[in-house]
């Protein structure tokens, strides 16, 4: 893939995620969205279970593996469905962007490596200035970035 279309499709989710960011401090109700919704909409157990076609115990099940963590997506779809919803998903950058992601993992790297080939200067006496690491480590970031996403993972 080429870089032009690695920065333009990471341009492109970053857009498509801005909108869905305010969402992600959003936390789960201690008994989960249906339990949540379905109370909020004045729905019993039985009536919300007879829209998906199963037992009240099945619903109960669901409602338990959702605030549990543990249901799946489908299920959490087709719930949200007979809700009268929809199923919102995405995975959300905790920082500003994915951008800023890449750049955060590409410090960091560029940190580690300044940090050992400073130690083994110190060592030798040859200290380097405080702003010739600044300017090395942005070269170094940059280098990064510019390089294969795939460096920045290893």
């Amino acid at each position: 893939m080429t870089r032009i279309y690695t920065d333009l499709q990471l341009h492109q989710l970053d857009q498509r995620l801005r909108p869905v960011r305010a969402f992600a401090n959003l936390s789960r109700p201690r008994n989960g969205w249906i339990r949540a919704v379905r109370r909020a909409l004045g729905m019993t157990q039985p009536q919300l279970a007879a829209r998906l076609g199963m037992t009240r115990q099945s619903l109960d099940d669901l409602e338990k593996s959702e605030a549990g963590g543990k249901i799946t997506l489908e299920s959490l779809d087709r719930v949200a469905k007979a809700l009268g919803c929809r199923l919102g998903y995405a995975i959300v950058p905790t920082t500003d962007s994915l951008a800023a992601t890449r750049v955060r993992r590409a410090e960091e790297i560029a940190d580690r490596q300044l940090k050992a080939v400073s130690h083994s200067m110190k060592l030798e006496a040859q200290g380097v200035t405080e702003k010739e690491i600044a300017r090395q480590r942005r070269r170094l970031v940059d280098e990064l970035l510019r390089g294969s996403g795939r460096e920045l993972w290893r």
